[in-house]
């Protein structure tokens, strides 16, 4: 009777034990979290909102009347060629983690892997995220759009002088050997180069704004100046535009910047904050600047100022209190426009629109700023206990990105010049791109 027992036992248990695991499986499947998605949706739409059409006005407004549609154009055609580019083998070069090992440099430490080439295995039930609560697909569009503003940026250091053609063939290009590479270094996690050296970056300062910054900068030295230049007046033709395009860069930036928390939390609630504190502090130090300086506040200058500040708290959105913020946008608004004005006109060189004295210096600016704020010590909301040693690792990221991108960038540059040459004319020039490139006008009187 007692071996009955025991065996009766035996068999409940052989059918209970299967159907525990398999609830114990049920609980621990990710579950699909609808405010975090929503959210993550909504920032994807603000981020591809900054750069059309918000970039594309900002930029537009700021070249001569005779190129505003080039300037357009170039962002539209950005918008669509690393679109596709990103889904082909951009996304898995950033962010494929296959052969990478926490403390282990190997070739996958700087360039992904092929395995999410053509988002293979994607599907509208993968999920991703801190904690696997959004479709993978969200991702997939929201990382897209930062892929697509940053070689867009480049375009304001050579406007108004490099050919249509070759700038779509370089812009692929320098997606794919720096814009990818430098963000999986960065964002790709255990094993990533800059990951594993402990470099913040919350929502793209090194991957960004130093990129593109340093980027446009060697454009428009390898490029040379545009005809004219400094002598003849290049005003901006339509401020307004430049205006408007600030501020939807200024309203699309919190999809930029709280949209890189993931999750609709109190991380995203404090980077939006900080964004605003940041951004408005930046503007009233760049006015103030110029206004002390020149002895008149300008239109342009606060829409600068404006930008300086987004692109300064980028690295540090995630991390920095809110005291911090207020100090990095003041700083990023007086310092950019010192290296717009004063360091551009000592040096000499053509940048058109000021990528590198805004994207460039503000983007290295916050970044350093960022291993001093993020600390608790000082408001901060990270790990930051020894802020000199983070501050060495920030400086060790900023180094490592403005040499790659400026080696690999002036290689590109050149071997394009050589095989198809990068610029119009002189007569085009004279001309201007939008009717001798594209035979049309901005303007029909």
């Amino acid at each position: 009777m007692t071996l009955r027992k025991f065996a009766g036992l035996g068999a409940l248990l052989s059918f209970v034990m299967p159907c525990l695991a398999m609830a114990a499986d049920e609980v621990a499947a990710p579950v699909l979290n609808s405010g975090d998605t929503a959210w993550m949706l909504t920032s994807t739409a603000l981020v591809l909102f900054m750069t059309i059409p918000g970039l594309a006005l900002f930029y537009g407004g700021m070249v001569r009347s005779k190129n505003i549609l080039s300037v357009m154009m170039q962002c539209f055609a950005i918008t669509g060629l690393i679109s596709v580019l990103w889904v082909i083998y951009g996304y898995s070069i950033a962010f494929d983690t296959t052969g990478m090992e926490q403390g282990v440099v190997n070739f996958n430490s700087f360039f992904g892997g092929m395995g999410k080439a053509f988002l293979a295995g994607v599907t509208p039930s993968s999920l991703t995220g801190p904690a696997a609560l959004f479709p993978e697909a969200v991702f997939i569009t929201f990382q897209m759009t930062f892929a697509i503003i940053t070689p867009a940026l480049i375009v304001g250091a050579f406007a108004e002088r490099m050919k249509f053609s070759a700038m779509l063939i370089f812009m692929a290009i320098w997606f794919t050997l720096v814009y990818a590479p430098i963000a999986h270094m960065v964002w790709s996690g255990n094993g990533g180069l800059m990951w594993d050296w402990g470099v913040l970056d919350f929502a793209g300062g090194t991957v960004v704004h130093i990129n593109a910054g340093v980027a446009g900068l060697v454009a428009c030295l390898v490029l040379g100046k545009r005809k004219g230049f400094p002598t003849t007046p290049m005003a901006p033709h339509n401020l307004g535009y430049t205006l408007m395009g600030a501020a939807m860069l200024w309203v699309g930036w919190f999809g930029f910047n709280a949209g890189s928390a993931a999750a609709a939390n109190g991380t995203a609630g404090m980077a939006m904050l900080v964004t605003q504190i940041a951004t408005a502090a930046a503007a009233l130090g760049w006015m103030f600047a110029e206004w002390v300086t020149h002895g008149k506040p300008s239109a342009l200058g606060i829409a600068s100022g404006v930008v300086a500040g987004l692109v300064a708290i980028t690295p540090a959105a995630g991390t920095v209190g809110p005291m911090g913020a207020l100090v990095i946008g003041l700083a990023a608004g007086v310092v950019c426009f010192f290296c717009a004005t004063t360091l551009k006109r000592k040096l000499g060189y053509d940048d058109s629109l000021d990528a590198f004295g805004v994207h460039g210096i503000g983007g290295i600016l916050g970044a350093i700023l960022t291993g001093v704020f993020a600390a608790p010590a000082l408001g901060g909301f990270g790990t930051v206990t020894d802020i000199g040693a983070q501050v060495w690792i920030q400086l060790k990221g900023v180094g490592f990105t403005v040499i790659y991108t400026a080696i690999v960038t002036y290689i590109i540059l050149k071997v394009l010049d050589a095989v198809m040459g990068l610029r119009i004319t002189e007569e085009e020039e004279a001309v201007g791109i939008d009717l001798a490139l594209h035979n049309e006008r901005g303007y029909n009187l």
